[in-house]
This record gives C-alpha cells, structure tokens and sequence, in this order.
C-alpha cells in the first residue's frame, strides 16, 4: 500500500490536545517548584541548587542542543539519506519537541514523523517499516550501553560498582531483551500458510495484524541491514544522541560542584530513563524519580543527585521543546508550499531484498 494522499494530522498531535499538554506540564513544573522551595526538608536541596554555576548550566543547554541535532542526523540517516536537511531537521526537531510535550513514551514523536513523511509524498508501508527500524536503533543504543558497561564492569575496566545487583542485572535483561527482538524476524515469518488461511476466516482484521507482523519483522531486517552497512549517520546519530544526553546529566552534577564516577553516571542514566515511561506530562515525576532513585541505590548524595537531575530534566525537556517548536511551524509551511517534499524518497521504499511478503491491508 502506497498511500501518497494526504492525511490528516493525528489526534494526539491536535493543537487542541497539545495545548492541554502544556497545560498539564506547565502545572506540574509548578508543583515541582513550589515543593522544592517551600517543601520542609529540603533545606539541602535548596542550597544545592542556589550554588549552581553558571557557566556549568550553560554548558548543559549546548549538550542537549547537540544531542538535538544527532538525533536528527539518525533519522535521515534511517529514513532517507537524499531527503534535504532542512526538512531532515524539520522533522526530526518536531519530533523531538513532540516527545517533550506527549506522555506517551516517544510514540507522539513518532507519530508526528510518519504524518510528516506520508503529507512528504513517502510510502505507508515504508514509513512503518523504517519507523520500527528507527526505534529500535535508537533504544538499542542505550540497551547496548548498559551492556557494555556491566561488561565493563565485570571484566575489572571499570571498578567500585556500588551496587553489582542492579547493574549485572539490567546488563543481563538488556542482552535478553536484544535477542529477542532480533530473534523477532525469523519468529513473525513462519508459517505464512496458517496466515493466509487465518486471513481468509477472520477478513479485515487479520489483514491488518498481517501487515503488523510483515512491518514489524522487516523494520527490523532494516536496522540490522543499516547497521551491517556500517552506516555513519546511524552510528554517530544514535551514539550521539544518547552520550551528549548523558553528558547534560554530568555537567548538571559538575555545576553543584559534584562529578559521580564514569560507570555510575552512565549505568545510572540509563536505567533510571526508564522512569520516563511512565505516562505523565513532560516526564515530570517519572523521570525524576528514576533517575534519582538509581543514583540512590547507587549511594551517591541523595540531595547533589536530586539538584541535578532537575537541572538536566529542565535542561532535555525545555530545550528540544522550544527548539522543535520553531522547526514545526517551518514544517507546516513548507508541507504547504512544497508538493511531496520527500517523493525523492519513493524509489528507496522497495524491499532492499527479496523477502516473502504476505498480502498488505487493501
């Protein structure tokens, strides 16, 4: 299925729905600051954050605009290498700011994409192919890095692991979970046969969970595919996006006058990111409390690890957010002035090989 028409812009990315949304955040910021100024207890945050250097939070901001732009560079890397930088980062920034606003774990920025592709002149069934394959490049760039840290760590590179519990343990959750998923092609393509006649018995339905299946298992063919072409963008966009991410949370440490050890700074953010899929506004809470809570675990100063966490999750909710906000306005113009900016795209929307491929929804 081609699906060149125009569509209509989500639900979910709706001015109305969004205007909610930052409704929802701006409350929640407001709480958040009420507590820590006037919350009992918190005396040692409090002077925490009072003492944060400048310079260091400024530092923090040019991180997270680097991190900004290599995830842009990842998703033209994915999606279409001939497709023009400016609407490479038009996109892309959308996207970004999108999951800034959205509670829905990164599926609002996604969402946002595949309806700038498709109103682009890109092919459904592609879109939904190389949106898969994008996602998993970019979760298996801090999969990947919570693996190899606890290998780092087991091998003596790095030592005083304050807690061997929580990192063997995601380490090994991490290497499971990625064999699964790249075990996932093999298992979503047998017996095409009981397909077809699950398909002729239950109509539209089982079309549509047909083509989920086809979709999923060739975006993943594709990331495997980009990443054995040793795909520079992919690579540098996807390392880059989550190192200079990273690198936000250290300098916020830095600017209370605090640097945790290396392995902790790294094993730390990564598991405490799953914090941020909890489904609240902006993150806010979630993330926090991730974050916060494994560098607990981790015995570092509980009152320096709640200061810069909020430095940093002001830092990576504000910036891509105003940055994006700007680049969607440029989106919806050019969409309206250019006819299918990404047609150029079309011929790379083919299989790259020759796969059986089961009966798409009509």
């Amino acid at each position: 299925m081609t699906g060149t028409s125009v569509a209509p812009m989500p639900e979910e990315l709706s001015p109305r729905r969004i205007a909610r949304r930052l409704a929802q955040i701006a409350i929640a910021v407001a709480v958040v600051v009420a507590v820590v100024v006037l919350g009992p207890g918190l005396g040692d945050l409090r002077h925490q954050l009072s003492r944060a250097a400048p310079g260091w939070l400024a530092g923090a901001v040019g991180l997270e605009v680097l991190s900004a732009l290599s995830y842009v560079i990842v998703f033209r890397a994915v999606f279409c290498q001939r497709m023009s930088w400016k609407l490479s980062y038009q996109i892309g920034m959308s996207e970004q700011a999108a999951n800034s606003v959205l509670s829905v774990s990164g599926a609002g920025g996604l969402a946002l994409g595949a309806w700038a592709l498709h109103r682009g002149g890109m092919s459904t069934e592609y879109i939904g192919r190389r949106t898969v394959a994008f996602f998993f490049l970019t979760s298996l760039a801090n999969v990947g890095g919570v693996i190899v840290f606890a290998l780092l760590y087991a091998v003596g590179a790095l030592s005083n692991d304050r807690n061997e519990v929580l990192t063997y343990g995601f380490g090994a959750a991490a290497l499971a979970a990625t064999a699964i998923v790249l075990a996932l092609p093999m298992v979503l393509a047998r017996d095409p046969a009981a397909l077809r006649r699950s398909s002729e018995a239950s109509g539209r339905v089982a079309r549509v969970l047909r083509y989920m299946r086809y979709t999923l298992g060739q975006g993943i063919r594709d990331a495997v595919r980009l990443l054995r072409q040793r795909s520079i963008g992919v690579v540098v966009g996807s390392v880059g996006t989550m190192v200079f991410d990273i690198a936000v949370l250290g300098v916020s440490f830095r600017a209370l006058g605090y640097s945790p050890a290396l392995g902790v700074l790294v094993v730390g953010y990564l598991i405490g990111q799953l914090g941020g899929n909890i489904p609240v506004p902006g993150g806010i809470g979630g993330l926090d409390g991730g974050l916060i809570g494994v560098f607990a675990l981790y015995h570092q100063p509980l009152a320096v690890a709640a200061g810069a966490v909020l430095i940093y999750h002001a830092t990576s909710l504000w910036v891509p957010a105003l940055l994006g906000t700007v680049a969607f306005v440029q989106l919806r113009r050019t969409l309206s002035r250019e006819h299918q900016p990404a047609r150029m795209c079309a011929p790379m929307a083919e299989p790259i090989e020759v796969v059986q491929r089961p009966a798409l929804v009509s």
